[in-house]
């Protein structure tokens, strides 16, 4: 198993009594994005054990205490996971606060985090052991069990498939498809859509290859960047034995132009989807052309 356990941090094992229940702070509580996706997630069984907001310690958001500071928040709770809410220029100070709590898993919301910062974080965050989902990230999502993030409830349901995407919306779209077609999800990653990000396709990979709860991977990419071509290098190189399924988002899309996310952009050939589709097709990945196509070809590749 991976050396880093994102399923100890976020739910803990099956079978113990606080099995969905590890607490949760929400960095960024009191906003009105915080304080919104924080009653989304309680309401979906998260376990919100905390808030922070700086200069509003002492208070509570209907009924979850309230801190200063991460360290207070993770010393009062023992709480080892972090969503962060705040807006861009104050998710540098945020993140490091809460690695110097001794937070291991921080899930980073917000976008337009400048890329020096992001590099900050991801650099601290490997001195310290921890590891950032995001930025830029729908967050994570355990299905029926307890969320992370901004996803909606309604696409997502129980199994043994793994969703990992650099979109959000694409990772809600790909899993209600699987849905409807029997693939429920163990778990659902948006690993962020920019260029710089504190989990890769590769890295949240290992995070679930060796787990016997999980029979398959889908992975939503899109044009822009290398990750694709080397996720296709890694598959070959450690002979993936799990069946993998991809989609490609913007294959239409013009070079040189930004299609959504700061990563999603194609300069010459560099990032093209041509190329990501070639890449895959010699690691044996099929790749839909559209999100309703995925779970036949899943269902193709479990059968083989």
């Amino acid at each position: 198993m991976a050396e880093f356990d994102i399923f100890n941090l976020l739910v803990g094992n099956k079978g113990d009594k606080d099995y969905g229940k590890k607490p949760v702070i929400v960095q960024g509580i009191t906003g009105s994005y915080g304080s919104t996706h924080a009653r989304l997630m309680k309401a979906y069984g998260t376990n919100i054990a905390a808030g922070v907001t700086p200069g509003k310690g002492g208070q509570n958001f209907e009924g979850t205490p309230v801190y200063n500071t991460v360290g207070e928040a993770a010393k009062a709770t023992g709480a080892l996971v972090t969503g962060i809410f705040v807006p861009a220029p104050y998710f540098l100070k945020a993140a490091l606060e809460a690695l110097d709590a001794g937070v291991k898993l921080l899930v980073a919301i917000p976008e337009h985090v400048p890329i020096r910062d992001a590099i900050t974080v991801v650099e601290q965050a490997k001195k310290k052991g921890a590891r950032m989902i995001g930025p830029n990230t729908a967050g994570v999502i355990v299905p029926e069990v307890m969320k992370v993030g901004i996803m909606p409830a309604q696409p997502f349901k129980a199994g043994n498939t793994v969703v990992i995407s650099r979109s959000g919306t694409l990772m809600y779209e790909v899993s209600f498809n699987l849905t409807n077609r029997g693939f429920g999800q163990r778990l659902c990653i948006g690993i962020g859509g920019d260029p710089v990000v504190g989990t890769n396709l590769i890295e949240a990979f290992d995070l679930v290859r060796d787990r016997e709860d999980v029979d398959s991977i889908v992975v939503v990419g899109e044009i822009g960047g290398d990750a694709e071509e080397q996720l296709a290098e890694y598959i070959i190189k450690t002979s993936f034995a799990k069946p993998v399924v991809a989609y490609i988002a913007g294959r239409a899309a013009p070079k040189e132009k930004k299609m959504g996310h700061a990563g999603a952009i194609v300069y010459g050939n560099f990032g093209s989807a041509e190329s990501k589709v070639a890449n895959y097709a010699k690691a044996g990945v099929p790749v839909a052309k559209r999100p309703g196509q995925v779970p036949e070809l899943l269902a193709e590749k479990m059968r083989k």
